[in-house]
């Protein structure tokens, strides 16, 4: 590959990364913008966050399908596709078009997510914790992004122009990715519902696939549920959105380091317990203290958040011995992965609601996190799932 074509690849698998997160991270933000617009009820503004987690746990086992069928690179070029006409059905007057262009972003980013680790170890099999780390990283800023600028651009244009505009990263990303899209794709025609029937049998694919969805539930727990925790011990509304925004770049963090660590060790043992004592200490610091400390423990919690993500992508390249593999085994450990994590949510609410508390449904995350341990720590062994 020549030199100008290998940095146009990479600046395209940044763009593509950076164009899957902000059309989720942006809906939160704009909640009650959209209701008072709508009048939806909270369960149907809920369902707009919850459809693309549903589409990525029921479509991602077919993505790496849709990728042999007409070449990886062309199936990405077509997720970023769909990220875009959905972001802009988005912002059109039809509450239909609202859900609808939520379910058709859903599928391009379920196309992305799985297919990007595969194009990694395909390009860059030398190099796969640095490439992990860019594009994880990159999802991450997309969504610290979203989460951060949502707000201000719908007080300018309102809140269907505050969705519809991340249309415009999403084309600089096709346009960046075109020339990738030229090249003669290698196609094949075995179907993804064989391949996940494969890997099925083996243990490692599971561990692996187990322990993302783990990594997923905590993180989307967090993700809906910090604000509202942290403003029950005393913090405002300003300062908790101003911590969850801290414990995102904290993610970052964790997104950018933890996968080049990962990709230089034959064993990701060490890392896991490391994480694991890291989100422990986090999880025990906001169940037992106050506001005082709320900056230290959303820091960890957000630090290993992001880590553990970096890692489970990173899993996917190095338990994995061809491109092949890799796109099998991410499209079952992200379809597994998103299912459970799509749990998460409503588990964590509803042991709140019976308890009126935080210290148990805390410890359901301290109990999720021991499922990492127990499935996290074989999956860091060396070895490689073969299809």
């Amino acid at each position: 590959m020549n030199p100008r074509r290998h940095w146009l690849l990479l600046a395209g698998i940044a763009l593509v990364a950076l164009n899957l997160r902000p059309a989720i991270a942006s809906v939160g933000p704009l909640v009650a913008d959209i209701r008072a617009a709508t009048g939806l009820s909270d369960a149907a503004l809920g369902f707009i966050t919850t459809l693309p987690l549903l589409s990525f746990g029921l479509l991602s086992m077919f993505a790496f399908g849709v990728g042999r069928r007409i070449g990886m690179d062309r199936a990405v070029g077509l997720a970023v596709g769909l990220i875009g006409v959905g972001t802009v059905l988005r912002g059109v007057q039809p509450i239909a078009a609202l859900y609808a262009g939520t379910a058709l972003l859903g599928v391009g980013v379920a196309l992305g997510n799985v297919l990007l680790p595969a194009l990694a170890k395909r390009h860059f099999p030398h190099r796969t914790g640095l490439i992990t780390s860019l594009y994880s990283s990159m999802m991450g800023l997309g969504a610290t992004a979203a989460a951060g600028l949502s707000v201000p651009i719908a007080a300018r244009i309102g809140w269907r122009g505050a969705l519809a505009v991340w249309v415009v990263p999403a084309v600089v990303a096709l346009l960046v990715w075109l020339p990738q899209m030229r090249t003669a794709p290698q196609v094949h025609a075995v179907t993804s519902r064989a391949s996940f029937a494969t890997l099925g049998r083996s243990r490692l694919a599971w561990q692996v696939a187990l322990f993302m969805g783990l990594q997923s539930l905590t993180f989307f727990v967090l993700v809906a549920w910090l604000p509202d925790l942290l403003q029950s011990r005393g913090v405002s509304e300003a300062a908790a959105g101003g911590l969850l925004a801290l414990s995102q770049a904290m993610g970052m963090l964790g997104t950018a380091l933890v996968p080049v660590w990962a990709g230089a060790s034959r064993d990701q043992r060490a890392i896991i317990w490391l994480l694991a004592t890291l989100e422990a200490v986090g999880l025990v610091g906001l169940a037992l203290s106050g506001a005082t400390l709320a900056w230290l423990w959303v820091s960890l919690v957000g630090f290993v958040l992001g880590g553990t993500f970096g890692l489970a992508l990173t899993m996917l390249v190095l338990r994995s011995h061809d491109a092949e593999t890799t796109g099998r085994l991410s499209g079952m450990a992200q379809s597994v992965g998103y299912l459970i994590a799509a749990t998460g949510p409503p588990v964590f609410g509803w042991l709140h609601d019976v308890t009126n508390g935080w210290t148990v449904p805390l410890g359901f995350l301290v109990a999720v996190l021991l499922g990492k341990l127990m499935f996290g720590l074989p999956a860091g062994r060396p070895g490689t799932v073969r299809a």
